[in-house]
């Protein structure tokens, strides 16, 4: 992939259970630990202004380790509260995959990054034309109407693609790992179709999902 001037190698990131961002969407996030104000800082001193979201995951032998895929946010949006805490916005970049942690003196962790893979991330739209929307939106009714969610089912009804796909895949109470799925997953066409598999699971007697703040 060409290189990005805005997509350094190495960025602040920001390790979040159950946090998902993808490209092009948006994802708004509550700061207010010292170190994250610090990041956000330094982020917004910079010319690309990323933050890269990660999941971390508890790994066989009991140890705390990151997903090595995860995706890099633009600060595009920031408000402070009256009491220092700050409400901003990323606006999703690329994905990325971790190569290794940058050790310094910066109080938030920073990782050493490889954006190649993910060269559709940068461009226009993805499309999916084997989108079944009506069955789609019957199957999100069941699935709402169990877990006793609302949604603005005009605004659904008339979103394009991706955004429809994309919106679903972060609101959806899934499990860490399966939004982890869900970031991974190689086009729009296959994040379709493991979003229906998840819906699908849960309203077959699976695991009942649950949001992790």
């Amino acid at each position: 992939m060409k290189k990005q001037p805005d997509l350094p190698e190495v960025i602040p990131i920001f390790p979040l259970p159950g946090a998902l961002l993808l490209p092009r969407a948006q994802l708004p996030m509550h700061l207010f630990e010292p170190r994250y104000l610090t990041m956000l800082d330094d982020t917004l001193k910079s010319d690309g202004r990323l933050i890269g979201m990660v999941q971390p995951y508890v790994a066989a032998d009991g140890s705390k380790k990151l997903h090595s895929i995860g995706c890099a946010g633009r600060v595009t949006a920031m408000s402070e509260t009256e009491d220092g805490r700050y409400m901003i916005t990323l606006s999703g970049r690329s994905r990325f995959r971790m190569l290794d942690e940058v050790e310094g003196f910066a109080p938030y962790r920073r990782a050493r990054v490889n954006w190649d893979g993910f060269g559709a991330d940068l461009g226009g739209e993805e499309t999916d034309p084997g989108l079944d929307r009506a069955a789609l939106m019957n199957l999100l009714e069941r699935f709402f109407e169990e877990r006793g969610l609302n949604t603005d089912w005009e605004s659904m009804t008339d979103a394009e693609p991706e955004l429809l796909i994309n919106s679903l895949s972060m609101l959806c109470p899934f499990e860490p790992e399966d939004r982890q799925a869900l970031l991974e997953a190689p086009s729009l066409v296959t994040r379709r179709e493991t979003l229906v598999t998840l819906i699908e699971y849960a309203l077959h007697g699976g695991d009942d999902p649950q949001v992790m703040q």
